[in-house]
């Protein structure tokens, strides 16, 4: 399946096909992409059949002509990987970590497709992007091995880890830089993992005003998604609808020569392969309160 939230709605879930879109919250039962993943897995097949049957229908609407908002509504966590590409490695001038680098965001950064990034007025200069694969956690998993580990997760989607480079640097520890409101663009859809196959291969992209600053892919993570999702699972308990972000490859703005980073007005932009365009304006500084 492939699904996503529609914007401005009471129950959000819609299904996707092509450039096509349909709400099935009505036929299914439930309200959002939240609630399909904890309804547990005898429920997807249903939902599945629901999905292809509405699309089918006549009362399918055009993708570019609706707004979406993010395809998680409340996650109990939101766990990220910090310096998971090799060439991203190699940019920094840092070396491979020995094990998954793990840090958080907070809820308050999630935002949608279309959504502004912004952050408060006289806090920072140094706002980056991060274009990343994430991960949407479909069972409870606690220690589950390697080999084990993909039939846990529920789908994929996008997201742009935004950093205030400055705060993320001058703490000594990321969480602040990570997690101020709109921080964690995510979308515009959901697959599922049956849907989406080897996480492995895909390819992922970040455009500024249409300039590519990223390109590459998945095969150069350090610790794959089965492995990041295992030694998340040995040290604290994945809830079904847990948000996990795989990491970022090289280009990020804050390792340019010279720095650049995102100005009032930009439009950025991270594509990742098999999920679509995540696109959010920049709004800059803004006053707090």
């Amino acid at each position: 399946m492939r699904l996503a939230h529609l914007a401005e709605r009471s129950e959000p879930l819609a299904a996707v096909r092509g450039d096509r879109v349909v709400p099935i919250a009505a036929r299914v039962g439930l309200a959002t992409i939240d609630d399909l993943v904890t309804a547990g897995p005898d429920r997807w097949p249903e939902v599945a059949a629901a999905a292809a049957d509405a699309l089918d229908s006549p009362d399918t609407l055009s993708l570019d002509h609706v707004k979406l908002d993010a395809p998680l509504v409340r996650p109990s966590k939101i766990v990220c990987i910090g310096l998971n590409y090799r060439d991203h490695c190699r940019e920094t001038g840092l070396p491979e970590p020995p094990r998954p680098l793990v840090f958080a965001k907070f809820l308050s950064s999630l935002v949608g497709p279309g959504q502004p990034i912004a952050w408060p007025e006289g806090l920072t200069e140094s706002v980056d992007w991060e274009a990343e694969l994430a991960v949407v956690i479909g069972r409870r998993l606690r220690g589950v091995a390697v080999e084990e580990a993909l039939d846990g997760i529920f789908g994929y989607t996008a997201a742009n880890d935004v950093s205030a480079r400055d705060l993320q640097f001058g703490d000594e520890q990321w969480v602040r830089g990570k997690s101020l409101d709109t921080f964690c663009p995510l979308g515009p859809t959901l697959v599922t993992a049956d849907e989406y196959g080897d996480p492995q291969a895909k390819r992922i992209q970040c455009r500024v005003n249409g300039e590519t600053k990223q390109s590459s892919t998945t095969a150069e993570m350090i610790f794959g998604v089965a492995e990041i999702v295992s030694f998340l699972s040995c040290n604290f308990t994945l809830e079904p609808g847990d948000l996990v972000l795989t990491g970022t490859p090289w280009g990020v703005g804050g390792f340019a020569d010279p720095p650049a980073f995102l100005q009032p007005g930009d439009v950025v932009e991270v594509e990742v392969e098999g999920i679509g365009t995540l696109s959010n304006p920049v709004a800059g500084p803004t006053p707090v309160g």
